[in-house]
């Protein structure tokens, strides 16, 4: 059976598994889209103020470890999201 959505988003939601990132990476670059990591990095480019492209696949850093180094290494930018107040940054979860 195939697994479905709240509100039918299994209609329009796309889920590809790939066992590695070497091949998620292979996929992303064979289809044309940019793989851009989404973590708290002091080299990370506040989201609001970066042009994101029409097309592109977005990887959030899993929640207490974030990205791995393979997926910071491929992605052609690392972006935060902009918390404010004393929380330092969203739940991974809620940003997704």
């Amino acid at each position: 059976m195939e697994p479905t959505g709240a509100m039918v988003t299994d209609r329009y939601q796309h889920v590809r598994h790939h066992p590695t990132v070497e091949d998620f990476v292979a996929w992303a670059q064979d289809a044309g889209l940019p793989v851009l990591g989404v973590d708290l990095f002091p080299d990370s480019v506040p989201l609001e103020t970066f042009s994101l492209p029409r097309d592109c696949v977005l990887v959030f850093g899993q929640e207490g470890p974030g990205l791995s180094d393979q997926i910071r290494d491929a992605a052609a930018a690392t972006l935060s999201i902009a918390q404010f107040g004393s929380t330092r940054s969203i739940n991974a979860g809620v940003a997704v």
